[in-house]
């Protein structure tokens, strides 16, 4: 396929923890398909939660936080791909990701279509009840912005990356990377 610009969302505040290994095998995937990859950890960087002020549509200022989005605005505009990559907090995707995901709203109208997306998952359950909630508002936000959802790793049992290690979930998250 064609060389895309892919955008790699995560939310851990582990950098090392069990959904940075399933981002990092597919940033491996997708780089070595030849993909061009840009990495934002949201849990690193200043993300203020969306206030629903509406500065972004009724004004010609954009967001009315200049933080870390200004860096994720212009990549996320220009990607072909973006991918997700969150561990389950309560039944869904984590407060860090969730921040970066609402902050879509300054620009979601220059989102909409063209654009494949992936989730990538980690939790310690071993039920799907308890990735429900993630899937459903990754679909939801899906189908609003008409990105194509090109696939979903959801890493089940896997409380820690030993466990994660006993899976072939990082292998699955690989092939997603080189097939997106």
């Amino acid at each position: 396929g064609n060389r895309m610009k892919i955008v790699v969302i995560t939310g851990s505040h582990h950098k090392n923890g069990t959904s940075a290994h399933l981002a990092a095998a597919f940033i491996r995937g997708a780089e070595e398909t030849g993909h061009e990859v840009c990495r934002f950890d949201a849990a690193f960087r200043q993300v203020h939660p969306c206030i629903a002020c509406e500065t972004c549509h009724n004004t010609d200022r954009g967001c009315a936080f200049a933080d870390d989005m200004k860096t994720l605005y212009p990549e996320l505009l220009a990607a072909d791909a973006v991918a997700f990559a969150t561990p389950i907090y309560y039944y869904a995707m984590n407060a860090q990701i969730r921040a970066v995901i609402d902050r879509f709203y300054a620009c979601d109208a220059q989102l909409h279509h063209n654009k494949k997306t992936a989730l990538l998952v980690t939790m310690a359950d071993n039920t799907m009840e308890s990735a429900a909630g993630a899937i459903a508002s990754f679909q939801g936000m899906a189908k609003f912005l008409d990105w194509d959802i090109a696939g979903m790793v959801i890493g089940a049992d896997c409380m820690d990356v030993p466990a994660l290690e006993r899976t072939d979930y990082e292998e699955q998250a690989y092939q997603l990377g080189k097939q997106i």
